[in-house]
């Protein structure tokens, strides 16, 4: 649904979510986001390995959290910045939000 949405939606449209209006591609980073930290959270729980690919984490991390620094390897910095992991000089975040503008 997500893809179908953003494939059909015009390069003009926005929509409302409560941290700002977004364009399509701001809502398909938002909604990878979520299916992957999910994700994340299904695989500790039931102690397997698993990790995306690094060029969508990074995809998403420039798009949708243009404060994280840039150098770490893209998954645990869209852990980091989710507030799931602590990095090597950076405490674990308590409280986020995504750029959705």
């Amino acid at each position: 649904m997500l893809a179908a949405s953003v494939q059909v939606s015009p390069p003009q449209r926005r929509g409302f979510h409560p941290y700002g209006v977004s364009d399509a591609a701001g809502f398909a980073a938002m909604g990878i986001v979520e299916i992957l930290i999910h994700l994340y959270d299904v695989a500790q729980t039931l102690k397997f390995p698993w990790s995306p690919e690094a060029g969508l984490c990074t995809r998403v991390l420039n798009r949708v959290f243009p404060d994280v620094p840039a150098g770490d390897d893209p998954w645990p910095a869209l852990l980091w910045a989710t507030g799931r992991v602590e990095l090597p000089g950076r405490p674990r975040r308590t409280d986020w939000r995504w750029y959705a503008r």
